[in-house]
């Protein structure tokens, strides 16, 4: 049964795991798996496991190791219904499913999610969204063509104490907001360098690879190590600046920009990394400005924070951070505090994936927030500011324009139409 789901532009396989309304299978919980189970796809595991609306019925990664491990923490043993899978597509392939979660590497999060939503699955997918421009449309595109529920895991999204903060800024709280500044400074461990070496036992290399070109193994290329690689990541602004600019293009109102001009490079950590250990971006949008800051070799915090946001209007300023929000600048200074909201999102997932809403995360908000790390990290690569035409999802520069998307492996490639 995997060949016919081999390469996406395949066949279209049958609407599994729902009924004539397009609503998940007649069960009282959402039978969920998971695809990617080392790091952040573990923690989600655990979270929609917690959710008594939810079942997970499998765990999948192509590290055997790996893969071993979590189902052991699981508890998984002879009678326990919870099992294991090396490849993504047998789940696919069962009706039984109703929705997955994909938080495999950011080069897969396209194509697995395209997979999954022509098997009729609803998806969890993990940030950022997409690998490119291209993905992240394509992406947008299935999920409405196959009428699936699509959530991108941008978690703050669900938060009544962010929502609370948005709500402020959009109502005029802080006057006419003219600038919003993001950022992260957070010490990450040299790579080191290293050169070309057996693949680990019990690791299916060239699963993990999937649409991306061949490229020898490396120890220090591997596991989370990927993401300070174009082939695989795309660095500390797709990983964690998705998050900040998300809430930044949520309080501010806007879509797309202008334009966008970054400029930083790799200044401490010399390693054999291609992403940039420091970086600024600047993206230009009608009446203000939106700014990212990392250096990813220093704690020093930023407004009293190693990550946030700033909302800096004429009447005050709004900060966001892991811990919570304040209000500045208009007198006394307010703190709330804020509670993590991951269950809340895994919530509305998985209420959506019942009543077919859109969840709070929307894929096509994912795809937003998603290309706007896409074209700061392109204006980087490139070295010079670059102008954005929204209506055709396309730059004013031929260069730019070749990193909307990538080049594909052998394996699978992307489609032109899902």
């Amino acid at each position: 049964m995997l060949g016919r789901r081999a390469f996406v532009g395949g066949a279209v396989a049958a609407m599994a795991g729902v009924s004539a309304s397009g609503r998940a299978s007649a069960s009282d919980r959402v039978r969920v798996a998971m695809i990617g189970v080392r790091g952040r796809g573990f923690e989600l595991f655990q979270t929609f496991r917690s959710d008594p609306t939810a079942e997970v019925v499998a765990l999948c990664d192509v590290d055997s190791g790996v893969l071993g491990r979590r189902l052991k923490a699981a508890g998984a043993g002879p009678n326990s219904q919870l099992r294991g899978e090396s490849d993504f597509r047998r789940l696919l392939d069962e009706k039984s499913i109703d929705a997955v979660v994909v938080a495999t590497p950011d080069h897969w999060h396209a194509m697995a999610t395209i997979l999954a939503c022509q098997a009729g699955k609803d998806v969890y997918v993990e940030k950022p969204v997409s690998h490119n421009v291209v993905e992240g449309r394509r992406m947008v595109e299935a999920g409405r063509k196959y009428g699936r529920v699509v959530q991108s895991g941008m978690q703050r999204r669900s938060a009544p104490w962010v929502a609370e903060v948005i709500r402020r800024v959009k109502s005029g709280s802080i006057g006419k907001v003219g600038m919003v500044r993001t950022w992260t400074n957070k010490v990450r461990p040299n790579i080191g360098h290293s050169r070309p070496s057996a693949v680990p036992p019990g690791v299916d290399y060239a699963m993990w690879q999937g649409p991306a070109p061949d490229r020898p193994f490396h120890a220090n290329r591997f596991h989370y190590n990927w993401h300070w690689f174009w082939n695989w990541g795309t660095g500390e602004l797709g990983n964690n600046g998705i998050h900040a600019i998300d809430l930044a293009l949520w309080g501010m109102g806007v879509d797309s920009p202008s334009a966008v001009v970054s400029s930083g490079g790799t200044y401490i950590l010399t390693d054999d990394r291609e992403t940039p250990d420091t970086q600024i971006t600047t993206w230009e949008f009608p009446g203000v400005c939106l700014t990212w800051e990392h250096r990813m070799w220093t704690d020093h915090p930023v407004e009293g924070s190693y990550f946030g946001l700033a909302f800096h209007g004429e009447k005050g300023t709004l900060l966001i951070n892991e811990k919570g929000w304040r209000l500045e600048d208009q007198g006394d200074p307010q703190s709330h505090p804020g509670e993590n909201p991951q269950a809340l999102h895994v919530r509305n997932f998985l209420d959506c994936v019942k009543s077919r809403s859109k969840p709070n995360a929307d894929i096509e908000i994912g795809h937003a927030s998603t290309r706007l790390c896409h074209l700061g990290n392109i204006a980087h690569r490139v070295g010079r500011r670059l102008t954005w035409d929204a209506s055709r999802e396309a730059f004013h520069d031929p260069e730019a324009n070749s990193l909307l998307e990538r080049e594909y492996g052998d394996r699978f490639r992307l489609p032109s139409q899902v």
